[in-house]
């Protein structure tokens, strides 16, 4: 296995986070060799000149924490983001639209983020919280059919985090071609190789582990 470090996404979502908070995050995971810094838009410009030719990636987030807002939203955070220099992006799923059954707008709500995304990857938050099992399978399915790149369990900002059982599931539920990210609660090495072990392929985590 590579080292635990290359599956972070190091992140720091906190409304209240300052900038010198944000550099100190930036910091350790380029010492670190982090997969990622996961940031809010607002701070993606300056997240992506700090970590220039480091090898460390940008993500931000799109339509977080609630997935709530339109499509349209959606895109023009993607785009925006991508526009500052982002590398990935974390969108949340309409949920309320997943309960409803209205299938068809989730799959294309994703559809189009990813387009605007183009070759930049995209992880899709389906906050597993919230879901039955048979919600997160059919989360899942909707989420492959988009053509995303990965599934998420959690915001972190939710009733609850990743779960191993959850990422057991969602793994036996895409495509070979698919990767999990398992994100929300996990703040210890012990945790983030529990995730690994039961399929996880990234790891969010605001804990340097």
């Amino acid at each position: 296995m590579d080292k635990l470090s290359k599956y972070c996404d190091y992140t720091i979502l906190k409304s209240d986070a300052k900038e010198d908070d944000v550099k100190k995050i930036v910091k350790a995971a380029i010492e670190n060799d982090c997969a990622s810094v996961c940031v809010n838009q607002y701070r993606t410009k300056m997240v992506a000149e700090l970590l220039k030719d480091t090898g460390v990636k940008t993500c931000t987030v799109v339509g977080f924490p609630l997935g709530a807002v339109t499509t349209e939203v959606k895109m023009f955070e993607a785009t925006i983001s991508i526009n500052d220099g982002a590398d990935e992006i974390d969108m949340v799923i309409n949920i309320g639209a997943l309960k409803d059954k209205n299938y068809e707008y989730v799959r294309r709500d994703i559809e189009y983020v990813k387009a605007a995304c183009g070759d930049r990857i995209l992880k899709v938050i389906i906050e597993t919280c919230l879901l039955t099992e048979e919600e997160i399978i059919k989360a899942c399915e909707i989420v492959a059919l988009a053509g995303a790149d990965y599934v998420k369990t959690s915001t972190g900002f939710s009733t609850g985090g990743a779960k191993v059982e959850d990422i057991k599931l969602m793994k036996k539920n895409i495509p070979e071609t698919m990767k999990v990210k398992a994100s929300g609660g996990i703040r210890d090495k012990e945790s983030a190789l529990s995730m690994i072990e039961a399929g996880a392929d990234r790891i969010g985590t605001s804990t340097l582990l």
